[in-house]
């Protein structure tokens, strides 16, 4: 037990002293155990009758234990029988690689902002577990391939970006792709054709697309190629109104210093990234799930899909470094 530098424990040696002094002190501790062993047989008589007196029968602690409190995701599972959640379910795509002290804080954020905003969903973490550069777009499109029939639409979501303001709609994208982190609202990136961050798609969008290139390894770029794949679709790119948030609205919390972003170009990627690839996509992805597991951060409900993918080096040469 710790106590102040200014406080010490006070230890009654005199008094002991006192009282074994004297004659008969055989006679004293004697007595005094007895009066000791009496007092506890006596008190733990009362203290057993009493809580048998009031755990009767028909008590349920005789018969079983108290059930814990329901976790969270109970309440997603009786969202299908609840029509104010609407038809349809998210899988929420987040691209990821060992930046777990951002997954513990994201999983257990978006879990309840869905919640409360009653979109059903189901949070999917696409994790790269091979020995190549992280490649985002091709994350996205395993956890396209991945996310069952049990969703219709798609957020491909930044694990370090949380959304701040509750009017931020997360809501099936019907009318066509839908970018909640837009340039008038993303902290960090204001340019006309950025879609990266969060965007929404219906998986039938998506696939018009067909997905997203696999060719960019390392960070960055992967994005505006996709910009050019909804505009070869036709597809109407639409993004928020009436948010009064501006760069405030979303949370970065990735840390530069401590994690640095892999902007290295080699060889021909430094002209390639600019290129569209037209035939890349879901039609060419080539992985293999390591692994699932079904994870509760919190008491929040995510899957983690260790994935491995793979390189053609011949085309992509750049998927290693040195």
């Amino acid at each position: 037990m710790m106590y102040s530098s200014r406080r010490k424990p006070v230890l009654y040696f005199k008094e002991e002293r006192r009282f074994l002094s004297g004659k008969c002190t055989v006679y004293k501790l004697f007595g005094l155990c007895m009066v000791l062993v009496l007092v506890s047989l006596l008190w733990l008589q009362l203290s057993c009758s009493g809580d048998m007196s009031t755990m009767t029968p028909e008590d349920p602690r005789v018969h079983q234990q108290q059930p814990p409190p329901p976790c969270p995701a109970d309440g997603q599972a009786s969202a299908a029988e609840d029509l104010s959640w609407g038809p349809h379910k998210l899988a929420l795509v987040v691209p990821f690689r060992e930046r777990f002290e951002e997954l513990l804080v994201f999983v257990p954020f978006m879990h309840t902002f869905l919640n409360k905003k009653k979109i059903r969903h189901k949070i999917l973490i696409i994790n790269q577990v091979d020995h190549y550069r992280f490649n985002r777009a091709s994350l996205i499109n395993v956890g396209y391939l991945e996310s069952d029939n049990d969703t219709d639409y798609l957020a491909m979501h930044d694990v370090d970006l949380l959304p701040l303001n509750e009017a931020l709609d997360y809501g099936f994208p019907e009318d066509g792709p839908f970018h909640v982190a837009s340039p008038e609202l993303h902290p960090l990136y204001h340019y006309k054709t950025y879609v990266g961050g969060i965007l929404l798609l219906t998986k039938k969008h998506y696939h018009m697309c067909n997905g997203m290139s696999n060719r960019f390894w390392g960070w960055g770029r992967e994005d505006d190629e996709f910009y050019r794949r909804l505009r070869k679709a036709e597809l109407q790119l639409f993004r928020p109104h009436g948010i009064d948030t501006g760069y405030k609205t979303f949370l970065h919390i990735h840390d530069p210093a401590w994690r640095k972003r892999d902007q290295k170009r080699v060889a021909a990627q430094k002209q390639e990234q600019f290129k569209v690839d037209p035939e890349g996509g879901l039609t060419n992805l080539r992985y293999r799930v390591d692994s699932r597991q079904e994870l509760s951060i919190s008491g929040a409900p995510c899957t983690i899909i260790n994935t491995k993918l793979e390189c053609d080096q011949s085309l992509t040469p750049w998927c290693l470094l040195g």
